[in-house]
């Protein structure tokens, strides 16, 4: 694998290039098997894969989350050394090469970011989306792969693709778990070992909404998996949504579903200091 810091090397690289397609992980590093799963994909299905690892800054609305992200570049390299072929290329760069101007543009999303992550991280998805365009500017990939993990970040991405008119086409792989069911995430390192231990309890509590919704309701079934988790010494969940896979508008009543329609349930939880999301399709429709 080639890596490349610059993005005038980086677009040098790519103009010589017979490959394609030419696929896109963009990662901010601290990988794991969840990164890697992506990165195999996209080598199976493209000629050319460039892997990105830069910590966003414009993503962060918490400046100590910013400060304490994991940046393990020569583990993440090692990592990447393993599923990567000769000519596939990790991409690190610096935040000049980035934001070499400040960059103020201001998106709109509508309801999708009316909801969850976004109201309880002012700024997340504006940052999100400056980065992610500004990698498909420089990059111009046919395919772009992201883990369904970020279940709102990935509706928006495609929202972004469809305002902007990006030539991408995006493929979202399933949530990669740990043995005992929790969600893979660069964050779960930073878990005390007593909340890592108690974590499972997330994945293991939203698993039981669709029996729980056969006979009640949806507010009936946000309490119960609030009151659940919340029962674990340290554990706050920040929100319960079930929500449609399009417009991420919540649903708070069976009544409200419709036909044609698919529907996740997606929390955030606070464990100690470390903020943990996670989702799982409900078959309501």
């Amino acid at each position: 694998m080639k890596i490349i810091s610059t993005v005038r090397n980086l677009q040098e690289e790519l103009k010589g290039s017979a490959f394609t397609p030419v696929g896109f992980v963009p990662t901010m590093g601290a990988l794991h098997e969840g990164h890697l799963s992506l990165v195999k994909n996209a080598a199976g299905k493209c000629s050319l894969v460039i892997v990105s690892i830069y910590v966003n800054p414009t993503q962060f609305n918490d400046k100590e989350d910013l400060k304490n992200y994991p940046r393990p570049l020569k583990k993440d390299l090692s990592l990447l050394g393993g599923v990567l072929r000769q000519n596939d290329i990790v991409f690190t760069p610096d935040d000049k090469e980035m934001y070499p101007s400040e960059d103020r543009r201001a998106f709109s999303f509508g309801s999708l970011v009316n909801v969850m992550e976004a109201l309880h991280r002012p700024g997340h998805f504006n940052g999100v989306a400056l980065i992610v365009s500004r990698f498909f500017e420089i990059i111009d990939p046919d395919i772009a792969f992201f883990g369904l993990k970020d279940f709102q970040q990935v509706a928006i991405i495609k929202e972004l693709i469809r305002q902007y008119k990006y030539k991408v086409r995006i493929e979202v792989n399933p949530i990669i778990r740990e043995p005992d069911g929790l969600a893979m995430s660069s964050r779960n390192v930073l878990l005390e070992p007593r909340h890592r231990k108690n974590a499972p309890v997330i994945y293991r509590t939203i698993s039981e909404a669709p029996a729980l919704l056969r006979k009640d309701d949806i507010p009936d079934v946000r309490n119960h998996i609030i009151k659940a988790i919340e029962k674990i010494a340290g554990f706050r969940v920040e929100y319960f949504e079930i929500v449609d896979d399009r417009k991420l508008i919540p649903v708070n009543s069976k009544k409200q579903t419709g036909k044609g329609k698919r529907y996740y349930g997606c929390i955030a939880v606070r464990a100690g200091n470390i903020r943990l999301i996670d989702n799982i399709e409900i078959p309501l429709a």
